[in-house]
């Protein structure tokens, strides 16, 4: 099934697109910073924070201080990503998960489970690659349910209808669906 996937960009496409260390654009997350850059203007998938190019791009644009975006960078991550479409709001994008959602949405016992069956080529091919993560559509994932429990040896390949419901609603809350903060900031994160 062909879908075009929205386009998006993690830290280290967020900072191609305006030239700087991809730890700048944590500096502007800073709430000693006075948070630049607002956390809510992403979505979080596996413990890190994604936000739709349209946004991204537009940014800049936005803040106290002008910040010219890079036109070739943004080019570069459209052709990079393949074809799609250019969202603005994170509530416009499509359920997607990353390793952890899809952990639980199999019930896993463990991640390296899902890494070997990753690895072995039996898993649907990711939709992204952001700042080394790969993503898929929740769509991509449950389309190949029936294909990975026709491979399996032992593992049921199960889907939790429960994870699912809360993934498309929003209101998904287990493992990944927090930034863990590291360093002094920790207690304040989202």
């Amino acid at each position: 099934m062909s879908r075009r996937k929205p386009y998006l960009v993690g830290h280290q496409e967020f900072a191609r697109l305006y030239c700087v260390d991809p730890k700048q654009v944590a500096q502007w997350l800073s709430p000693s910073r006075g948070s630049v850059l607002d956390p809510s203007t992403a979505v979080v998938v596996s413990g890190v924070r994604y936000w739709p190019l349209g946004f991204a791009a537009g940014w800049g644009a936005t803040t106290a201080r002008f910040r010219q975006v890079d036109y070739d960078a943004k080019a570069q991550i459209i052709a990079e990503q393949g074809e799609g479409w250019e969202p603005h709001r994170a509530d416009e994008l499509p359920p997607i998960v990353g390793q952890h959602e899809i952990i639980q949405i199999f019930g896993l016992p463990a991640q390296g489970t899902l890494a070997t069956t990753i690895a072995s080529g039996r898993f649907p091919a990711h939709d992204w690659l952001l700042s080394g993560s790969m993503l898929w559509m929740l769509d991509t994932v449950l389309d190949a349910a029936d294909m990975l429990r026709a491979s399996a040896r032992s593992l049921p390949w199960e889907v939790d209808e429960r994870i699912v419901a809360a993934l498309r609603d929003g209101t998904y809350d287990g493992p990944g669906s927090r930034v863990l903060t590291r360093g002094r900031h920790t207690s304040k994160s989202l």
